[in-house]
């Protein structure tokens, strides 16, 4: 039982025996680590792209809300003219208020 790991002869390293430390740095080779990083940027591009859209879909979205209330607002503007004023003094407003809107644009 001298040849045992579980024993202690003198003098020796009755530890088990490790493989030396080698790092994996340079075993991969040029080509696979090219390709390995052209995929993930072409993974980080496509996740980009679709970030960006989801990004333009949610400002249309709230784009929309924000005209709805400003036309809502506008009506309910004109709503309160037309009850201090008489109709068609209401409508010329509106006109001479659309043409001033374009020349400004």
């Amino acid at each position: 039982m001298h040849g045992s790991i579980l024993t202690h002869p003198a003098g020796k390293n009755w530890h088990q025996q490790k493989p030396a430390f080698r790092r994996n740095a340079g075993l991969t080779s040029y080509e696979k680590r090219s390709a390995r990083d052209k995929e993930q940027s072409a993974t980080k591009a496509k996740e980009r792209e679709m970030k960006e859209e989801k990004a333009a879909e949610r400002e249309k979205w709230i784009q929309g809300i924000k005209d709805k209330r400003a036309a809502k607002e506008e009506r309910e503007r004109y709503e309160r003219l037309a009850e201090k004023m008489h109709k068609k003094r209401v409508e010329r407003l509106k006109k001479r208020e659309k043409r001033n809107k374009l020349l400004k644009s």
